[in-house]
């Protein structure tokens, strides 16, 4: 069982708790502008696997399907070695249920990939959650990044981190952009 989600993080991290001396104050330099956003789309099987894309913005249908063929392939073979299928937990989020990705669930259905939508407002129930809060909180918090490719560099190097801590697998999916 897999857990999908999509996060987002941006140039200027949140201020966090942190010391100084007394007398002297926490300073944290800022970098130009604070817009740009590299956001994140995840499917983690616990103590197993991590398997993620990056994107500038915002995850568009187009860019999930993408990555949910990458992911239904990779099930094909799961199923086709061990008659396994794969399940992925995922909320009810609008580029999930599109029309364009509901015209792929019998596709992905026949190699093996099956969907289960949590409840509405239930984000809680995906474990991936705890995996977004520990990039975010102990591997690229207190950072300020002067662009996102910097930031993509720290997600890159947190999620390895991440892997490591957590002796799991880690794969990256990269989109063919030509």
């Amino acid at each position: 069982m897999k857990y999908l989600d999509e996060s987002g993080c941006c140039r200027w991290s949140p201020a966090s708790y942190s010391y100084s001396r007394i007398g002297s104050q926490k300073l944290m330099p800022q970098v130009g502008s604070c817009s740009g956003r590299i956001s994140i789309l995840g499917l983690w099987e616990p103590q197993v696997s991590f398997e993620y894309a990056l994107v500038q913005g915002g995850f568009k249908t187009k860019r999930y399907i993408e990555v949910m063929d990458w992911v239904a392939a990779k099930a094909q073979q799961t199923l086709n070695e061990t008659g396994r299928i794969t399940v992925v937990v995922q909320d009810n989020g609008s580029l999930h249920t599109s029309k364009l990705a509901k015209q792929q669930w019998q596709q992905w259905q026949q190699q093996g990939l099956y969907l289960f939508f949590l409840p509405p407002y239930c984000s809680e129930m995906n474990r991936i959650e705890s995996e977004w809060h520990q990039l975010k909180t102990h591997e690229i918090a207190g950072q300020m990044f002067d662009n996102n490719y910097g930031l993509a560099l720290a997600i890159l190097d947190g999620m390895e981190t991440r892997s490591v801590k957590g002796g799991y697998a880690l794969e990256r999916f990269i989109f063919n952009c030509t």
